[in-house]
């Protein structure tokens, strides 16, 4: 017990998933994202099926081009394949079986089924079976950004948390061997290791393993929860209920003791064979590829992470590369918008100007309301002096120069993907989206 009150998220995740537990109440994150017009249902769609704003595409792109640099990093092919398959061939209709997962079926105009993807495995599987491949070419990795679809039931759809459509970045990675594909499965769950801890998002380490698999490889499996230096929850299953033979998941535990699934990687010993995958060894023999499906987790899932995190603090916030503004200019009178502009124009930045005809009281409570990370209030004093009042998130303000407000800027962004501002620059050129403020 003593491991697990050091290691809360850990304790979290038990009572959430293996216990039960349920959490008491409704994510927050359910009435802030419409708040902060970030996403929205879509009445006139399919449960599960969101609109995003443009605050809520902005961090969706930003999300999209971190899992493009780990994708990047890890030298992957990227390809694009069609969303909908027939039901009739027996390698799609096999793996949507093992995947234990619902779907959408659609009809043709020929009145044939088809079935709409839940992951990228369908096209690029059989792109790969018609592929040329001998052992010089292995392993190698493929990767594609794509919408994906699950029929989940209405009761399990909850905010972003459980979507029947989301964005996934997918990750694929073909080897000769088991052994080959422990070293892939090792090499990628620890870059999505790393890229997870960065986010800030709390999150409980978890293995799932086939018993066979766990006891001829017990000793790798335990090093690699070693170097990941956090404890970690292992279910051993007695016999195969997928396509893997182990399975990593990094747990993230929402504000009121939910938890939701966002990276996994996992060791495939049976989609080779179902699909026709194979390659010519050293001896000239076909063998079949093992398979290591990989995915940092869904953009949406994501999302929801980020919100219910920012929800545990005191003063809610985006991280500083996913704020749509990172800093707000607040002139005190029409006078010194343009003073305002120029300081913008020489900061990098997602940097805006609240030049709306209201008091600077109601403007800094607006940008309070939207978790704006810094706001800088600009009239005569200020600029006399050359020094800003910079008020953060946790109310703290601090007078700086523009200089330091860059340095600040850089320092969180380093690492990360930097997009321009999503929005008109002043806000007197902006409308709302969801008709509250």
């Amino acid at each position: 017990m003593e491991l697990l009150r050091e290691n809360p998220a850990l304790l979290k995740y038990i009572l959430a998933e293996e216990k039960g537990v349920k959490p008491g109440e409704e994510p927050p994150s359910i009435k802030s994202m419409r708040r902060l017009e970030i996403a929205d249902y879509e009445e006139a769609s399919d449960s599960g099926h969101f609109r995003f704003y443009p605050k809520g595409t902005f961090i969706l792109n930003a999300l999209k081009e971190w899992a493009d640099s780990m994708a990047r990093e890890l030298e992957a092919l990227e390809v694009s394949t069609p969303f909908i398959y027939s039901w009739e061939r027996d390698d799609i209709r096999g793996q949507t079986e093992s995947f234990h997962e619902r779907h959408y079926v659609v009809y043709g105009s020929d009145k044939r089924p088809f079935v709409l993807r839940f992951a990228s495995d369908f096209g690029l599987f059989r792109m790969i079976s018609e592929a040329t491949l001998s052992w010089r070419n292995l392993p190698f990795r493929m990767y594609e950004y794509s919408m994906s679809f699950r029929l989940e039931r209405s009761g399990e759809l909850k905010g972003l948390k459980r979507l029947r459509a989301f964005h996934m970045p997918d990750i694929h990675s073909f080897a000769a061997d088991l052994e080959m594909g422990w070293e892939e499965f090792e090499k990628i769950f620890t870059l999505y290791l790393e890229r997870a801890a960065e986010t800030g998002v709390e999150f409980a380490l978890v293995f799932r393993v086939v018993e066979d698999f766990w006891e001829s490889s017990k000793e790798k499996i335990l090093n690699l929860m070693k170097r990941s230096e956090a404890p970690a929850f292992v279910d051993v299953l007695s016999g195969m209920k997928h396509y893997w033979v182990i399975k990593s998941e990094l747990q993230a535990v929402d504000s009121v003791g939910g938890n939701l699934q966002l990276a996994t990687v996992q060791l495939d010993v049976e989609d080779s064979e179902r699909y026709g995958i194979t390659y010519i060894d050293r001896e000239g023999k076909e063998r079949g590829a093992i398979i290591v499906h990989c995915s940092i987790g869904s953009l949406e899932r994501w999302l929801y992470a980020l919100l219910e995190e920012a929800h545990k603090m005191e003063y809610p916030s985006l991280p500083l590369w996913l704020a749509p503004t990172q800093l707000r200019f607040i002139p005190v009178s029409e006078e010194y918008v343009e003073v305002c502009e120029e300081m913008a124009s020489l900061l990098e930045g997602r940097v805006d100007i609240d030049d709306r005809d209201l008091s600077v009281g109601r403007r800094i409570r607006d940008a309070s309301r939207e978790w704006v990370n810094m706001i800088v209030v600009v009239g005569k004093k200020e600029i006399e002096e050359g020094l800003l009042p910079v008020r953060f998130r946790s109310g703290k303000v601090e007078e700086m120069t523009l200089e330091d407000i860059q340095r600040i800027i850089y320092e969180e962004m380093e690492g990360f993907p930097y997009l321009p501002l999503p929005l008109p620059k002043r806000l007197s050129k902006r409308f709302t989206f969801t008709g509250s403020s």
